[in-house]
């Protein structure tokens, strides 16, 4: 996925979010939204040079797994038996070989700079993710759609900063809980549907720091806490 089908994912999930479009750059957004989350960094390529992703960075050498395909296709894995004289050849021979591989992408369509990633399509800079759609800086996401900057969650759809969470839709900065639509700044909760500033309760709407209030109320308010958002 290029940096423009990455933009477009983002800004569908903020209308949806905030029903307003994304004012930032790539880089800007990661830096604002996903500068905490763990993700594939930019290795090279031990043998070609070229830039490539990891999830582990701590190896001394890289290889992508296409690359690492077509070596074992044309020169082959195996090396003849020589001499070993003590374990030092044995582990000097083993560092030769064990390249890290990067990018390992399956059963996955137009993804990039992923690392490892599983049947998932449209997902750009994203982590241990199966089965799902439209993610952005994700980590460890199960059955997501348009999912932003996300970690650990499963079965959620346009969100942005969602941790530890299942079922929710629509909502930001959300942890360590289910059931949640079209809220934001949620932890700990069930079951709550535009609610903002709540923890520790479930089954509520138009909640506001664990406050009822009527609709009308809670739209003004809500209001000025997106537009707090985006100034900052």
């Amino acid at each position: 996925m290029n940096e423009k089908q990455t933009l477009t994912v983002i800004d569908n999930t903020f209308r949806m979010i905030f029903n307003r479009p994304n004012p930032y750059s790539l880089d800007d957004f990661f830096s604002k939204f996903a500068f905490d989350i763990r993700l594939p960094r930019k290795v090279t390529d031990s043998i070609t040079g070229e830039e490539t992703w990891s999830e582990n960075i701590n190896s001394n050498i890289f290889m992508t797994q296409k690359n690492m395909r077509l070596y074992d296709e044309q020169k082959g894995w195996m090396l003849s038996k020589r001499l070993i004289k003590n374990l030092n050849d044995i582990i000097n021979l083993w560092k030769k070989i064990n390249y890290t591989t990067t990018e390992r992408q399956y059963d996955c369509i137009n993804v990039s700079r992923c690392d490892p990633i599983y049947k998932c399509e449209n997902a750009f800079n994203c982590a241990d993710c199966n089965n799902s759609k439209n993610i952005v800086f994700c980590d460890g996401c199960i059955k997501c759609e348009n999912m932003l900057a996300s970690q650990r969650t499963t079965n959620s759809g346009f969100c942005l900063r969602v941790d530890d969470s299942s079922t929710c839709s629509n909502s930001y900065n959300v942890i360590c809980s289910s059931n949640i639509s079209n809220s934001i700044f949620i932890q700990d909760c069930s079951n709550l549907h535009e609610c903002i500033f709540c923890s520790h309760i479930s089954n509520h709407k138009f909640c506001i720091s664990n406050m009822q209030f009527d609709e009308t109320e809670y739209y003004a308010i809500k209001e000025q806490i997106i537009n707090w958002i985006f100034s900052g």
